[in-house]
């Protein structure tokens, strides 16, 4: 039972593209905090300015917002500019190095840290030194001993620092994750971490402990690969005499090899499913089921937001990591797109449609729309056989208009009879696919004509295509006139061949 106040957060770097990983912790921390009546709140991890790419900060708030998360605390992009909402700002570690300056030098005054001016170029010979003898890579202390009077001459001369934590030797650091239980490690395989670089800026360990400490992070949700750093953190807090958060490292989403999820092997930027046509639902639901699950046996594999606030329970996350298998989310999108109303689903794919046919009008989209709706596993798809549907001219070969042991000469007579037939009817008719397929079917029963012998030439030249929808279908999206015209130019294509 949870009996504190509940703060989470969500904490990218604007290195780049929102990784699908990251959209998974911000999952799992917006549904711990809402489902505790808690707070979550935004905040931007810049401090790596080597890695910093330029509009990243806007573009990873506006895939948050495109994902449809609101956050309590944080930056937000407001008419294209970054504005601030909440009392514990900033939230941009890049406008916070003042606090990060003030909490190192107490580190240093109370002996728990010290200044390195060891340069790049004798690190790199002792690090090939360690790898020479197979030892571990650890900064071997040279300057931890330094005295008040060398530390201040080299100060004076303005000798480029680091300022390095002091690691205690011989100690146990344990701690309980909500997830994995508890875990131990020993002080003598921790490395002396630099807290603030030579630029004035903190990494990451000084910065995330002390931004959430500040912030009141009740909770720390974050991926496994900080595991191994949780120890350095811990006795950060210690040396600060801060209360320590809870911990929770998700595991790592995985391929269907069990590799890790690299840009290599596939999408992993949340920013190309979009662009794809995943719905923001969908990917909620399907990364949120891969991680978790309710209990044991238990079949639901659709959740939307409300069910998993209510439903989640932050033992049952995965220990192990969970494979992204893009047929589930497959599965899970086109639920999803099922559930859409015509018009609904038809706004979502307008976009789309315009890049085959600019000037689509709404009508035309709609009936597109109502036929591919069922076939539809992403938003994109809805281009890749459609282009019969929404354009003018098709091309084919006469010979994929023959029904199986038929010839091009009874294939030519028949949509001649056929032809006749669709003239006579009423534009009425054309008012569902289900009212055109009642005529066409009864006129075949009634002159005992072949369905296929029938059905199968109206359907490619209507389309054009070996595989479609039905030729009821089509003949309601693209009306009267065009069907009397591609089955005039099917029997023209057939007189020809």
């Amino acid at each position: 039972m949870i009996k504190k106040q509940v703060r989470t957060r969500f904490a990218p770097s604007p290195t780049g593209y929102l990784h699908v990983g990251g959209l998974e912790i911000m999952i799992f921390a917006y549904i711990f905090a809402k489902q505790n009546k808690g707070e979550f709140l935004l905040r931007i991890e810049d401090t790596d300015k080597k890695r910093e790419l330029p509009g990243a900060k806007e573009a990873l708030l506006q895939t948050i917002a495109n994902m449809g998360f609101v956050y309590d605390e944080g930056p937000i992009l407001k008419n294209g500019k970054i504005e601030t909402k909440g009392k514990f700002g900033p939230y941009i570690q890049s406008e916070r190095l003042d606090i990060y300056q003030k909490y190192v030098r107490e580190l240093i005054n109370n002996g728990h840290a010290y200044y390195c001016f060891c340069t790049p170029e004798r690190l790199d010979t002792m690090r090939g030194e360690q790898q020479k003898n197979n030892q571990p890579p650890k900064y071997d202390r040279t300057c931890r001993n330094l005295t008040a009077q060398e530390i201040q001459a080299n100060l004076d001369t303005k000798v480029p620092y680091v300022i390095r934590m002091k690691i205690p030797d011989n100690e146990t650091v344990t701690f309980n994750d909500l997830i994995k239980g508890d875990i131990s490690f020993n002080s003598n395989d921790i490395d002396d971490q630099v807290l603030l670089k030579s630029d004035g800026y903190p990494t990451y360990h000084l910065a995330v402990v002390v931004d959430d400490h500040l912030m009141q992070i009740s909770h720390v949700i974050r991926g496994d690969d900080w595991l191994s750093s949780t120890p350095k953190h811990l006795l950060l807090y210690k040396y600060f005499d801060w209360k320590i958060p809870y911990f929770a490292h998700l595991s790592l989403l995985l391929n269907t090899d069990r590799t890790k999820l690299s840009k290599r092997k596939g999408d992993v930027a949340v920013e190309d499913f979009l662009q794809k046509g995943y719905l923001k639902e969908a990917l909620i639901n399907f990364i949120a089921t891969i991680g978790w699950n309710e209990e044991a046996g238990n079949e639901q594999e659709i959740y939307s937001l409300e069910d998993l606030i209510k439903k989640f329970d932050i033992t049952r996350l995965s220990k192990s990591g969970a494979i992204f298998n893009l047929e589930k989310l497959d599965w899970i999108n086109s639920h999803y797109i099922r559930a859409k109303t015509v018009k609904e689903l038809t706004g979502l794919c307008l976009p789309y449609l315009k890049q085959v046919k600019p000037d689509i009008t709404q009508n035309l989209a709609e009936k597109v729309v109502a036929i591919e709706q069922e076939r539809l596993k992403k938003l994109e798809d809805i281009n890749q056989n459609t282009n019969f549907l929404i354009n003018d001219e098709i091309t084919y070969q006469p010979e994929l208009l023959v029904w199986k042991k038929s010839t091009l000469s009874q294939t030519k007579e028949n949509l001649g009879k056929l032809i006749i037939f669709i003239q006579d009817l009423k534009n009425s008719d054309y008012k569902t696919a289900k009212g055109l397929e009642e005529k066409v079917i009864t006129w075949i029963k009634e002159n005992n004509y072949g369905v296929g012998d029938m059905l199968w030439p109206m359907r490619v030249a209507l389309s054009g295509q070996q595989n479609s929808p039905s030729p009821f279908e089509i003949a309601w999206v693209i009306g009267k006139e065009t069907t009397v015209k591609r089955i005039s130019m099917a029997i023209s294509n057939l007189k020809s061949s």
